[in-house]
């Protein structure tokens, strides 16, 4: 076949052969015949294990399915019965007996460092080394930047750089400072000056006092860079610079010469190679494959044009600093880095088996992701991802305990391909699908040895939520199914079962995106309920967003919460239960009319960028003009929820299509700016529009109300 090389019985795209040779293997102790014959070997076994699970996720919802059709008003009236029905058919498991996470060789940034985590496409090289970098983070800038400091009376922040603004900037920096790390009496927007005095830090007063810290074990370290002088201090574990310059254009508006105040704020990434991207054969593989390998080797450069300017984008280096005691201090100057694998689901053709069958796309990625972390472990490296020789691999849309088996069964494989000990590659498993949720403990209990993350994801689970009771009746807009008991219900339940099993120390309990990167002042007012929901990191949609972030984690000290959260009862399964249906709630037309045109615009806006330009995460205008970082969960609830109320006859396809048809027009407006956008009016019969009314129409049968096989499938076409 052409751009295929056979190796083993196992033809593979050439794209992939020449990475792993010339990129990949050069600098291991890992040769080519050992991880063809160890691949196929690996393909052979576990592919059909892959295949049996997928058929029991069907089987269950063909149960699932006709217990609704049999039972019309079951949940209404018999809710004790649909229990024991999912119990009967192993949808609901039993729990077994208490236990704790033995997870090994742990990060601090996983294990015991609570803080902002973002996720970005890894084939974007540019996102992928902005989010690396925003381990440390302006908070001037971000203050400055964004609707946190409003406009009014002259505090415009277009043009150049305004000195009003900046003064209410500088306010509300020492507004933080005062919060993280306070004087021993009064506050630092008094302060004239710091000094280093007996190896503690001293502020002098506007009133001619000198005070130092009221916690003087806060200050750590210094640092002397040209004319600034760099003080270190932390809080709950995470650091925060002040930079000292009286000269400086901005230093000299700070009464003690604060010219900026640096703090710790993306402390992990998930680089992504789901939801986000769009890689649909061998190629795009290789892209995303590439970048990682970059990150890992720590030579990942991105050249880009900025105005007139050629910038030149790479990792950064770690940060020095001399201790209060003379000695060296040495702090990571990246985040962390996790990378995000594919579910079970989806296969690739970027590797195809002895039958000429694709294999699945998450054994190819657990392949290659691990490969290119191996370069991490070298000793000779110019940059490190973890100090402990640990890869990190976020595992999504898993099913239930015996898909999280699987899974650490994939992990031993990988590792004794490649020669790595056992439990090397650590897991992070997404609560995001319903039979994963219900069953959440003994998920953890299948890998308990490698996990290091569990979190929640209010769409995708949703999306599930859905498609699992398609039958079950007609279910509420969007906006109400966030207001049903199930919801909290799943977000305590998840934090719940990650204490009980002892994460806390260990590993990550994570909460949801942020979804408005331009509402930061919305997200400062709102986002410190993760913290206090016990979640020691949760996601924010830009390095700026995880800087105003990390502020809550200064105000909530999250291992202290998670203690007093574990005394109190475990959320109620019921409640999880129990399924959001309209029910006897009538909506009337204008209601019915708002929810199918806010989905499609939502649908449409995503999937034009996905099929025509292969962008799977971007800023997408919705129905009212607020940009929201899109992902394929929004596509998936959005879909899953039309193809419901079509199947319960709330709307019928002509008020679809026409939504549709009205829809692609506002997006069209919303996208004239991009040279590279095509229409979908007035003809609407482009690859783009299509594919997006084939997720609505076809939704109901598509493999747990899935977006991807659809996708791929169009994006195929589309690349020709």
């Amino acid at each position: 076949m052409k751009n295929y090389i056979t190796k083993q019985d196992l033809s593979i795209h050439a794209e992939l052969i020449g990475l792993l040779d010339n990129e990949i293997l050069p600098g291991l102790d890992v040769s080519e015949e050992q991880v063809w014959v160890g691949f196929s070997k690996l393909v052979h076994e576990l592919a059909p294990l892959n295949r049996a699970l997928l058929e029991k996720r069907q089987q269950l919802q063909e149960q699932i399915d006709q217990w609704h059709r049999d039972h019309p008003q079951g949940l209404s009236q018999d809710f004790s019965a649909y229990k024991q029905f999912l119990m009967d058919i192993g949808y609901l498991v039993a729990e077994g007996e208490t236990f704790a996470a033995d997870t090994k060789n742990v990060d601090d940034e996983i294990a015991t460092i609570a803080g902002p985590q973002l996720v970005v496409p890894v084939n974007n090289a540019r996102f992928a080394l902005n989010a690396a970098n925003a381990r440390w983070g302006s908070l001037y800038d971000a203050y400055y930047g964004t609707d946190v400091i409003d406009e009014r009376e002259g505090r415009d922040k277009s043009g150049a750089y305004n000195p009003v603004r900046g003064k209410a900037v500088i306010q509300k920096a020492t507004e933080f400072l005062d919060q993280s790390v306070p004087l021993a009496k009064g506050q630092h927007a008094a302060a004239t000056a710091y000094e280093i005095e007996s190896g503690e830090l001293q502020a002098s007063l506007d009133d001619g006092s000198k005070v130092g810290l009221a916690k003087p074990e806060q200050f750590i370290g210094s640092n002397q860079v040209d004319d600034t002088l760099v003080l270190l201090l932390q809080k709950n574990k995470l650091h925060i610079e002040l930079h000292i310059d009286h000269q400086h254009p901005i230093g000299k508006d700070s009464a003690a010469g604060v010219k900026d105040i640096v703090i710790e704020s993306a402390i992990s990434t998930i680089m992504d190679c789901e939801d986000s991207v769009a890689a649909v054969d061998g190629q795009d593989k290789a892209l995303v494959y590439r970048n990682w390998l970059g990150l890992m080797k720590g030579d990942l450069e991105e050249t880009f044009k900025k105005g007139d300017q050629t910038i030149i984008r790479k990792m950064n280096p770690n940060r020095h600093y001399a201790g209060k005691d003379g000695q060296a201090i040495e702090l990571h100057g990246r985040s962390l880095l996790l990378v995000r694998n594919v579910g079970h689901l989806m296969t690739n053709n970027a590797i195809l088996d002895a039958q000429g069958n694709e294999v699945p796309e998450g054994f190819l990625d657990a392949l290659f992701t691990t490969l290119g972390a191996m370069h991490d472990f070298k000793e000779d490296a110019t940059l490190h991802n973890s100090r402990t020789k640990s890869i990190y691999i976020v595992k999504p849309k898993m099913h239930g305990p015996e898909e999280a088996a699987f899974t650490n069964t994939l992990f031993s494989g990988i590792e004794d391909i490649l020669g790595l000990p056992r439990n090397t590659m650590k897991i992070g498993v997404m609560d995001e699908e319903r039979r994963t949720t219900v069953n959440l403990k003994e998920c953890i209990r299948a890998v308990k040895d490698r996990i290091v993350f569990i979190n929640t994801g209010f769409l995708d689970r949703t999306g599930d939520e859905i498609h699992t009771s398609m039958q079950a009746g007609a279910f509420l807009p969007k906006e109400s199914i966030k207001q049903q008991a199930w919801i909290n219900a799943y977000e305590d339940w998840n934090v719940d079962i990650g204490i009980e099993c002892g994460l806390p120390g260990v590993a990550q309990i994570g909460k949801g995106m942020w979804p408005k990167p331009d509402e930061m002042a919305q997200m400062l007012a709102t986002k410190l309920d993760h913290p206090k929901a016990g979640a020691n990191c949760a996601w924010v949609p830009s390095p700026t967003g995880a800087t105003l972030h990390a502020t809550h984690y200064h105000q909530e000290d999250v291992f202290a919460r998670q203690t007093v959260l574990s005394k109190r009862p475990r959320a109620n399964l019921d409640d999880i239960l129990t399924v959001p249906l309209l029910g006897s709630h009538k909506l009337s037309k204008q209601e019915i009319q708002n929810e199918l045109d806010n989905n499609a615009q939502g649908i449409l806006g995503y999937v034009v960028r996905w099929i025509d330009q292969g962008v799977g995460c971007s800023k997408v205008p919705d129905i009212k003009d607020v940009g929201l970082m899109e992902d394929r969960a929004t596509l998936r609830i959005s879909s899953q929820l039309l193809a419901n109320w079509l199947e319960h006859g709330v709307c019928s396809e002509q008020d679809v299509n026409e939504a549709m048809q009205r829809m692609a027009r506002i997006v069209d407006e919303q996208n004239a700016g991009d040279p590279n956008y095509i229409n979908m009016a007035p003809s609407y019969d482009g690859v783009a529009f299509k594919s997006a009314c084939a997720l609505v129409f076809a939704g109901a049968e598509q493999p747990s109300g899935y977006t991807e096989p659809l996708l791929h499938a169009y994006r195929l076409q589309a690349k020709g």
